[in-house]
Formats: structure tokens, C-alpha cells, sequence
């Protein structure tokens, strides 16, 4: 979750805030930052569904690695993520209790939301960027040196317009939709934004009817985008944020395109549903005054027979799965399914 990022609007709409730092990491190093392994680290939050995209991603393509990755908690302050998961509460690498610490580090007067995912120039302790949405992406096209053996093309370029337009639609209505109906700030603003979030399941749930995955026969970065969302719908979403005309498992083609996915190595290897609600609850005290982190829902079922395989398509394409999650790396027992 983009921590510090919600603006409120005159007539109760959420916007987020996304003026974010662009600067890029790439294979030749244009805005000062070259590919180079060891050279920078990625830091994310098991809770936020954008960092889980990256998590993904680096799992899926092989960039162990090439790019370390530390942990913050599930909950912040005010100020910024922390790093509460390790010991002495530092990061094992940067050193610091605080992501803000690597963005004043880029600049002392940093004036926005200190957001993961953000990759850090480990060296320089100084925020790269937290531009998510071009992070993984760059990942698929600046990284390729670094990719393990069998990475799958998560965006080919053949398909990349299309994988584009899916996505941009995703992230407007679906992945921005859910907050756009917890933090609306009138009835009108939560009533447009609840009809706008369907009228796009809906669409999702047309469109996976008759086709395996989003954009053509394998896995692309348009399911990394949609997956997030969907891994968070019945633990967080339908309740805390208001998005009940149904829940996930009560949508019979998300819910089995949903387990499809999470039964798929890279993806539900990496959800932590304890951090999940623990953020969302805890953290979203004008939503949630009581900071009461709920129990349910039971979520034994994500594991259930999906029957996805008829619809055909090859999940890797000419890839194959990763290996195992790296030590260090694996989500707790008990906090999955």
C-alpha cells in the first residue's frame, strides 16, 4: 500500500496521489542507475498489494539473486513503514528503522507519502524509485541479463498494447476501485465508485469465461495486477472497504481464476493473509476505530480443485515454474492458505 497517498476530494471521491519518483533503473543506465546485480535492494510489504506485484515478479523472472529484497512489517506510523520484522528493528542491509530514512537519503526534504515498493541504491542508502507500476516492467525488459534459466515472458512484446489496455483498466477501476470505495468520503462518491468496481468484475469475469488467463495463452504482467487485488477481495475488501455486492468466492470465474493463480508457484507462495488484514485493520483507524483485526474468512478453500485446465493455455509458455522461495524469503506458517 502506497502509505500517505490518499487525497481526499470536494465531493467525497478518493484520489490518489501518483506523482511518483520515475527515475529508472535500466540496462543502460540513461537516468544514472545501471542494471547491476548486488547493486541495489527492494524493499516491500507482504500487506500492500502494490509491492506484491513486485515480489512476484522478481520470484517469477529469477532475480534472487541480482536484487536482495528486505521486509517491513505489516503496520506503520504516520511517518513511514518500519522495519520491525528483523532484529534490533534495522533492515539487515540498509541499516535503517525507517524506509523514510532511504528517501530522505535521495532527498532531506522529501515531501510526499514514503511508499512501498521502493528500490533503494544500497551504497548510497537513497531511494531509487517508487514508480510500482514501471518497476515491474522493468523488471520483465532491463533485467533480462539476470533472469534465470526458463523465466516466462511476463510481457512480450507482441502483446504488450493489449496487455497495456487490460491493465490500465485494471488498475482504474479494480486495483484503485477497492479504495476509491473505502475512502470515499460521501454516499454519492462510495455509490458511483461500488458501480464502477463491479461493472469491471463483471467485465474480468466475461472476459476469463472463455480464456484461461488475461491476455493471451500464458501468465503476463496483466494477471500479476489483477491477482493482488483478488488475493485481498473476502479478507479485506468486501468487508473493510465496503465492496459487497458479493465476495470473491461467491464470483465463480474470478474465484477459481483466483485459485488458479494462487495454486501456481510465484504467486500464493507469497501471500501472507495475517499481514494483510493486520495492516488494513490496524492501520486504517478512521476506517476501522477499534483497530479489530478480524478472524475470518476461512481460507482453506483457495486450495481447492480449480478446473482452469480446461480452458487450456500454458502458464509459463515455454518457461517453466521457479524453484522453491528462498530461506529468509518464505511467508510464515500459517499465514497462507
Amino acid at each position: 500500500m502506497a502509505q500517505g497517498t490518499y487525497v481526499a476530494a470536494g465531493s467525497g471521491e478518493f484520489k490518489r496521489d501518483t506523482n511518483y519518483i520515475t527515475t529508472r533503473i535500466t540496462r543502460d543506465g540513461r537516468d544514472g542507475y545501471p542494471v547491476e546485480p548486488g547493486r541495489y535492494r527492494l524493499i516491500v510489504a507482504r500487506a500492500c498489494p502494490w509491492a506484491n506485484r513486485t515480489i512476484i515478479v522478481r520470484r517469477l523472472l529469477g532475480l534472487e539473486d541480482a536484487l536482495s529484497i528486505g521486509f517491513c512489517g505489516p503496520t506503520h506510523d504516520a511517518r513511514s513503514w518500519t522495519f520491525d520484522l528483523d532484529p534490533d528493528g534495522l533492515d539487515p542491509v540498509l541499516r535503517i528503522p525507517r524506509l523514510q530514512d532511504a528517501y530522505f537519503k535521495r532527498d532531506p526534504d522529501y515531501p510526499k507519502g514514503i511508499t512501498v515498493p521502493a528500490l533503494v541504491e544500497i551504497a548510497t542508502g537513497a531511494v531509487v524509485t517508487n514508480d510500482f507500476a514501471q518497476m515491474t516492467l522493468d523488471f520483465s525488459t532491463e533485467w533480462t541479463e539476470y533472469h534465470r534459466e526458463g523465466a516466462p515472458q511476463l510481457y512480450p512484446e507482441p502483446l504488450r498494447d493489449e496487455i497495456d489496455s487490460v491493465a490500465k483498466r485494471i488498475y482504474t477501476e479494480v486495483n484503485n476501485g477497492v479504495y476509491r470505495c473505502g475512502f470515499a468520503g460521501s454516499q454519492e462518491a462510495y455509490d458511483a465508485a461500488y458501480d464502477r468496481l463491479f461493472t469491471a468484475l463483471d467485465w474480468l469475469s466475461e472476459r476469463l469465461a472463455t480464456q484461461r488467463f488475461l491476455v493471451g495463452d500464458t501468465i503476463t504482467e496483466a494477471d500479476v495486477r489483477l491477482f493482488t487485488t483478488l488475493a485481498r477481495f473476502d479478507p479485506v475488501y468486501h468487508g473493510h472497504f465496503k465492496c459487497n455486492r458479493a465476495k470473491l468466492s461467491e464470483m465463480p470465474v474470478l474465484w477459481a481464476y483466483a485459485r488458479d493463480l494462487f495454486q501456481t508457484p510465484g504467486f500464493g507462495d507469497t501471500i501472507d493473509f495475517v499481514q494483510i488484514k493486520q495492516h488494513y485493520y490496524i492501520v486504517h483507524s478512521d476506517i476501522n476505530p477499534t483497530q479489530i483485526v478480524p478472524k475470518g474468512p476461512d481460507l482453506a478453500d483457495w486450495l481447492s480443485p480449480h478446473g482452469r485446465e480446461a480452458l487450456g493455455g500454458r502458464p509459463f509458455g515455454d518457461g517453466t515454474p521457479p524453484g522453491p522461495t528462498r530461506e529468509g524469503e518464505r511467508v510464515l506458517p500459517g499465514h497462507s492458505a
